[in-house]
C-alpha cells in the first residue's frame, strides 16, 4: 500500500512538472500559430487565394511567425529596456524626494513628470478611445488598425507609470500604507496591464498583417523565380491570365492529355493541391488551382542558369 502510495506521489509529482513545462510552451505555440496564419493569410490573400483551402498545418504557420514577429519583438525589447532604465532613474528621484533635506527643485521636478505622465497618458489614451468609438466612419482609414492600439497602449502605460510615481512619492513622505487604496491600486493596475497587453497584441496582428502583405507584393515582383511548371490536361482549361501559352498536342495513338499549358510559376503547394500563378503579375491574373491526380500531367522545368 505505501509503495503504491508513493508512486502516485511520485506520478502526481511528475504530472505537475509537465504541467510547469507544457504550459508555457502551448502558450508560446498557440501566439505562433496565430501571427503566423494571420500573416499568411494576408500573403495569400493578395493572389486571391484563401489560406485555408490550401491545407497547411500548425507547424507550417509557426515556421512562418518568425517574419512578422521580428520587428514587434525588436522593439518590445528596447521598450523593456528603457522601461527598466527608467524606472531605475525615478526611483533615485522618489529616494531623494523624500528625504528631509531633499531639495526644493527635485520636488518639483518629480511633479512635473507626474503632471505630464498623466496629462499625457490621459489625452492619447482619450484619442485612441475616440478612434475606437468612430470606427465605422475611419475604418477606411490605412493606418488605423496601428495607430489606435498605439495611442490606447501607449496612454494606458503612462497614467499607469504617472500613478505608480505618485505612490511611491506619496510612501516615500508619509510613510503610511492606506491597505484599502493600495488593493484598488492594485485593481486597477491589473485593469490597465490587460488593456497595454490587447493593445500590443492588436499592434503585432497588425504588423503580421502588413507583413505578410509585403511579402505578397514583393514576391509578385519576382515571380520568375518561383519553379516553372509545365501543365498538361486533357480538357481546354480556357485560362484568362495574359502571359500564359496554350498548345495543342499533337495526335497520337492511345493519347490522354491533349492540351499543354506553359509560363506557368508553383506558388505553393498544399494538401495535394497545386496553386499555380502566371510568370508575370497582372492585375487581371488569377491562381489556378490544380488537383494532383490522373486529370494531369506536371513537369518543372530547370532553371536556365547553367551549373
Amino acid at each position: 500500500m505505501d509503495e503504491d502510495i508513493s508512486a502516485f506521489k511520485q506520478f502526481e509529482q511528475w504530472a505537475r512538472s509537465a504541467v510547469t513545462v507544457l504550459a508555457p510552451a502551448t502558450v508560446v505555440s498557440t501566439v505562433l500559430f496565430y501571427f503566423g496564419y494571420v500573416s499568411a493569410r494576408s500573403q495569400y490573400e493578395y493572389f486571391g487565394v484563401d489560406v485555408d483551402t490550401i491545407g497547411l498545418g500548425t507547424q507550417d504557420y509557426i515556421m512562418r511567425s518568425p517574419q512578422p514577429l521580428l520587428v514587434p519583438l525588436f522593439v518590445l525589447a528596447l521598450a523593456g529596456i528603457g522601461i527598466l532604465a527608467l524606472l531605475s532613474t525615478t526611483r533615485r528621484w522618489v529616494a531623494a524626494a523624500g528625504r528631509p533635506d531633499a531639495p526644493v527643485h527635485g520636488i518639483r521636478r518629480l511633479r512635473r513628470l507626474i503632471r505630464g505622465c498623466l496629462v499625457v497618458g490621459v489625452v492619447l489614451l482619450g484619442a485612441g478611445i475616440l478612434l475606437v468609438l468612430n470606427y465605422v466612419w475611419l475604418q477606411g482609414w490605412v493606418l488605423y488598425p496601428l495607430v489606435t492600439p498605439l495611442l490606447i497602449g501607449a496612454g494606458s502605460a503612462l497614467v499607469a507609470y504617472g500613478n505608480r510615481v505618485r505612490e511611491l512619492a506619496r510612501r516615500a513622505v508619509e510613510k503610511d500604507v492606506d491597505r484599502a487604496a493600495l488593493l484598488l491600486r492594485r485593481s486597477s493596475y491589473a485593469l490597465v496591464f490587460v488593456l497595454v497587453a490587447v493593445s500590443v497584441f492588436w499592434t503585432t496582428a497588425t504588423v503580421a498583417q502588413w507583413s505578410g502583405r509585403g511579402l505578397a507584393q514583393e514576391q509578385a515582383t519576382m515571380l520568375d523565380r518561383l519553379p516553372s511548371v509545365i501543365l498538361d490536361t486533357k480538357e481546354r482549361l480556357f485560362l484568362r491570365s495574359p502571359g500564359i501559352a496554350e498548345t495543342v498536342l499533337p495526335e497520337s495513338e492511345g493519347k490522354t492529355f491533349h492540351y499543354r499549358y506553359r509560363n506557368l510559376r508553383l506558388l505553393i503547394h498544399g494538401n495535394d493541391r497545386m496553386f499555380l500563378v502566371p510568370n508575370h503579375w497582372s492585375a487581371s491574373n488569377s491562381t489556378l488551382v490544380v488537383r494532383l491526380d490522373d486529370s494531369v500531367r506536371v513537369q518543372f522545368q530547370f532553371q536556365n542558369e547553367r551549373p
